[in-house]
């Protein structure tokens, strides 16, 4: 064969090559296991996805195939809240991934993982948190929830590029907090779009709806749980309510005379060593408080932080030996994924940041959009046939007690046939649960 021949062949196999991988582009994102990681028979992918070329801008993904049987399995895209906080850190390896770090460095199986039930999608958004990013960084100074809703889009379209095998699938859109707005407004960006995603439904658990409601729920919760007293309950009725309190405190400026006082006795009152998610629960006794990096974020995940002298691997040791369950979970998180082995396995890219941290420190996110509300959009997507489940741990929460997504929800269920049940199960570990689902033409 003459030197030109050979020249040809090789082209002609280079140019195969590249078709292949332009086809099969998931397999650049395959894992072949993480670090610590026990041996399991699913298939997991990491990686990213461009959403805006021209400013360099990506977001990163986690996604777990199903235990059995993906191929019949449904989709599940799962987004958290914060705005800005991280869903590979809180959803993936916090709540309900198939692993969770433990405080020798490994990662344990979580019995309750939802990938028994689908393929799971952690999605990090918008840019700036977790491991996504944007090159150019002044796309963080003002992130709103239009930019969020349109990136998140746009990945969805780009990721179903990289699987097609997943592009008919069924589709569920699920998330926690302030992914009520995050899942409503991607799922009505999906609708509107005429895409076929084959969205079936979206699921929100302890979601923001509506600003006033949602907010002013948690005088009632303080008071109610002993964590205030009668005439600081008072005040807050009769001078300052806590959705007012946040108005003010998110608006930018300081607070009003009125306001301050009410800040004030309850700041006095209500211990800062208390779980948001549930204020009957010990705490994780860390020194990690500037690790974790979610003191800005209004709805933030849990964080149960002190401070002390040890080092944080010492405290996360010495208080798991006393506990039942992981209250060190998301501390041990943050060490977990801030390992290099760790971030090389899930192929990160550290781009204008030098660390993981469970809620974004450089995403400026306008918290104007908190009074935005999203119950109208939920209704819309309903009766365009889109299935609605809106769920809420009952295990003392004050961040977003049950009782307001029950008058939200009761408010804006006209015309829709409706289902409303109380759960308690061994997977919650005695918990009870509050869910409601909407879908017109219930069958």
């Amino acid at each position: 064969m003459g030197a030109q021949q050979w020249i040809a062949m090789v082209v002609l196999c280079a140019t195969f090559f590249q078709l292949c991988r332009a086809v099969d582009s998931s397999a650049d994102d395959k894992l072949l296991s993480l670090p610590g990681q026990p041996r399991v028979s699913f298939q997991q992918y990491a990686g990213y996805v461009t959403v805006d070329k021209s400013q360099n801008r990506a977001l990163f993904f986690y996604f777990v195939e199903a235990e059995t049987d993906p191929a019949s399995k449904p989709l599940v895209l799962w987004l958290n809240g914060g705005p800005g906080c991280s869903s590979v850190g809180a959803g993936a390896f916090s709540e309900h991934g198939p692993f969770r770090p433990s405080d020798g460095g490994s990662l344990v199986r979580n019995d309750y993982s939802w990938n028994k039930e689908a393929n799971m999608l952690y999605l990090e958004s918008p840019a700036g948190v977790g491991f996504s990013y944007s090159a150019n960084q002044s796309f963080y100074d003002l992130v709103n929830d239009t930019i969020t809703a349109q990136d998140n889009f746009v990945f969805l379209q780009n990721w179903f590029l990289k699987f097609p095998e997943y592009k008919n699938r069924d589709l569920f859109i699920a998330g926690e907090s302030y992914a009520g707005h995050y899942v409503p407004q991607l799922a009505d960006l999906i609708v509107k779009s005429g895409i076929k995603f084959n969205l079936k439904g979206v699921a929100l658990g302890n979601p923001l709806l509506e600003f006033s409601t949602d907010f002013n729920s948690k005088g009632d919760f303080y008071w109610s749980h002993g964590l205030i007293s009668n005439p600081t309950y008072e005040l807050l009725n009769a001078v300052c309510n806590t959705s007012q309190l946040w108005r003010e405190r998110i608006g930018g400026s300081s607070l009003s005379a009125s306001c301050s006082k009410v800040s004030d006795q309850i700041d006095a009152e209500i211990p800062g060593a208390i779980d948001p998610y549930d204020v009957t629960a010990n705490v994780c006794l860390s020194s990690g408080a500037s690790l974790l990096g979610a003191q800005n974020n209004p709805l933030t995940p849990r964080s149960r932080l002190f401070s002390s002298a040890e080092s944080l691997q010492e405290v996360l040791s010495q208080q798991k030996a006393q506990e039942n369950i992981d209250l060190c979970v998301q501390e041990e998180t943050f060490v977990y994924l801030n390992r290099k082995d760790v971030q090389e396995s899930f192929h990160v890219k550290l781009v204008g940041t030098q660390q993981w941290t469970l809620c974004s420190s450089v995403v400026q996110y306008d918290l104007r959009n908190l009074e935005i509300p999203t119950i109208d959009v939920v209704g819309s997507l309903v009766n365009s046939g889109i299935r609605v489940l809106v769920y809420r741990y009952m295990n003392q929460p004050y961040i977003f007690p049950c009782q307001p997504s029950l008058e939200t929800v009761n408010g804006n269920n006209k015309n829709l046939n409706t289902v409303e049940i109380r759960i308690r199960s061994s997977h919650l570990r005695g918990v009870g649960l509050w869910w409601k689902a909407w879908q017109n033409n219930w069958d």
